[in-house]
């Protein structure tokens, strides 16, 4: 049984990479420690699952840091995200593209859908799958893969090994980390573990009877903090909606500015809401103005409250950042108190990031090197007869579909060149 593929774990890189190995005619046996594949795949998109981007597969590529892009364009030519919305249409779930060009399934169909669809291809191809298969080490002799042991004692030879076991991100999906252990022992660089795509943990911790409240379509910007506490130099921001949690806040702009906040601990990050980011700030004053003027007798909170993209919630805390009494009329509402409040509007101090959790992140920034892999292959460069794929790499794009691409991608590559490595023995 030596002359088989052996692929350990079974998520979008590992399913893809056995897809890919058995339709060219290679003997695959996929190993997933959890009772079911695709674990990770079932929370992608708050179980919605945005399956890829529709942008070009280069627009795609240029979401990435350079030199992940740089690794990343072989991959991305050989396995387009066309070629998987595809793989969803040929089992019949049609798919839809967001305005924002996030592709996912059209409703009723799911997560779970696009999972049942992979294995629904793993069948066709023969793949063997094994769930509940644990390992626990990987064994070289001379510098090739031998075998794989499993925790039950088991040993599995094979001279073919794809590694596809993901990052620490979502421990209970499965993704802890065990292959950057193996990896380490084999000679591979591990760079440093950093939080991608995660929740920002604030200071102070907002209100309980905050969370749940929501921002749409707002901008998040990541500022660093000046010694007097005050908001300094823009590090990142990120456009779409905010969610706040018991601990902080959370949503696609929180995940969209983790990594760089992430980075950047522990000095200082301070973030700030722009409730209207398509209105500069002096036509908002000028706006402001324009009421009070029209309504002198009116509260301006009327304003505030008449804005569609303020919560209701949040109309009193906007004010008292702003240090404006909430019952202040038009009549009486000074320059200096106008601009304050239209500074709150755009650009609302919701505190100091005191943590990003390396555990709740969707994605982990780090991991093996990319130069101890093949880019065309995925092969790697310490090892023979092993290949790596998907989150295990030092790759981390932003929220939209991009991260589950580049592990279709990267999957796919590996699972080829082992297939095809598989029969030129």
């Amino acid at each position: 049984m030596a002359q088989q593929i052996v692929i350990v774990g079974g998520g979008a890189a590992g399913m893809l990479a056995a897809y890919r190995a058995a339709q060219l005619g290679a003997d695959v046996l996929l190993l997933e420690k959890k009772s079911r594949l695709g674990t990770k795949i079932l929370i992608s998109g708050g179980g919605k699952c945005n399956v890829t981007h529709a942008g070009s597969m280069e627009e795609i590529r240029a979401k990435f840091r350079p030199n992940e892009a740089r690794f990343l364009k072989p991959s991305f030519y050989r396995s387009t995200n066309e070629a998987f919305v595809k793989m969803l249409t040929d089992k019949g779930m049609e798919t839809y593209t967001r305005a924002d060009g996030r592709i996912f399934p059209v409703p009723p169909f799911d997560a779970k859908d696009v999972v049942a669809v992979l294995e629904a291809h793993l069948r066709d191809v023969g793949v063997r799958v094994r769930l509940d298969a644990a390992v626990s080490g990987v064994a070289v002799t001379d510098g090739a893969v031998h075998s794989v042991t499993l925790v039950s004692g088991e040993v599995i030879e094979t001279r073919h090994l794809i590694v596809a076991t993901g990052g620490s991100s979502f421990p209970a999906t499965g993704t802890t980390g065990d292959g950057w252990r193996w990896m380490e022992s084999l000679g591979h660089t591990l760079v440093p573990l950093r939080a991608a795509l995660a929740p920002l943990y604030l200071d102070p911790v907002p209100p309980a009877e905050w969370s749940g409240v929501a921002l749409r379509d707002c901008v998040l910007r990541a500022r660093t903090a000046n010694p007097d506490g005050t908001s300094g130099k823009e590090r990142m921001r990120w456009r779409g909606d905010l969610l706040w949690t018991h601990k902080g806040v959370s949503g696609p702009v929180a995940l969209g500015v983790s990594r760089e906040v992430a980075e950047a601990i522990p000095s200082d990050s301070i973030v700030e809401a722009d409730f209207l980011p398509d209105e500069p700030f002096e036509k908002l004053s000028e706006r402001l103005l324009t009421h009070t003027k029209a309504h002198p007798r009116r509260a301006v909170s009327d304003f505030v409250e008449a804005e569609p993209a303020v919560p209701n919630r949040l109309v009193r805390p906007l004010f008292d950042s702003a240090n404006v009494d909430i019952a202040t009329k038009g009549a009486y509402l000074g320059a200096k108190e106008r601009n304050r409040l239209a500074n709150a509007l755009k650009g609302w101090h919701l505190g100091r990031v005191r943590h990003v959790p390396l555990e709740r992140g969707e994605v982990v920034a780090g991991g093996v090197s990319l130069d101890d892999v093949d880019p065309q292959t995925m092969r790697s460069k310490k090892t023979k007869g092993l290949y790596l794929c998907g989150e295990i790499l030092d790759i981390a794009g932003p929220v939209g579909g991009y991260n589950l691409q580049a592990a279709w991608s990267t999957g796919y590559v590996a699972g080829e060149t082992a297939a095809k490595d598989l029969v030129s023995i």
